[in-house]
């Protein structure tokens, strides 16, 4: 019996996928536990513009992404912290806090956990980070660091 999966199912499939599974698995525990329905062309119909409006928000997503990283690339922030002689700074400057500075001096929220990181920055002076906009979206950030 044809069934189309609604959770992703352990040994089965993920959520959309179309599967052959024997008829008393699916009336006895897929139907019952709403994770899958039967394949009929109605479900199958409905299944297809699902798959449709999600790859219409994906591209749509990506085309966001992408607008992201061409305003990031120009960008410099510019953080004061701190520091003692040979440009050691006291204490390190975190993701979050690049994060809190890029809002507040461009005026653009991005999600900290975007911004790759290594280990934290504890050097006055310019750094270019890496930032992960999206899966395949990468862009570049100029940090500086400068004296308090």
């Amino acid at each position: 019996m044809k069934v189309i999966l609604l959770e992703d199912v352990k040994n089965h499939g993920v959520k959309g996928d179309v599967v052959d599974v024997s008829p008393g698995y699916a009336r006895n525990y897929l139907f019952p536990r709403n994770l899958a329905v039967e394949a009929n062309k109605k479900n199958m119909a409905q299944l297809k513009e699902r798959k449709k409006v999600e790859a219409k928000r994906m591209e749509q997503e990506l085309k966001e992404a992408k607008e992201l990283a061409k305003k990031l690339e120009g960008i410099k922030v510019a953080l004061k912290a701190k520091s003692g002689e040979k440009g050691k700074l006291f204490g390190s400057i975190t993701s979050k806090e690049i994060a809190e500075a890029l809002e507040k001096q461009h005026g653009i929220k991005l999600d900290r956990r975007k911004i790759v990181l290594d280990e934290p920055i504890k050097t006055l002076g310019e750094i270019e980070l890496d930032v992960k906009v999206y899966p395949e979206v990468t862009a570049k950030l100029k940090v500086s660091v400068e004296a308090e």
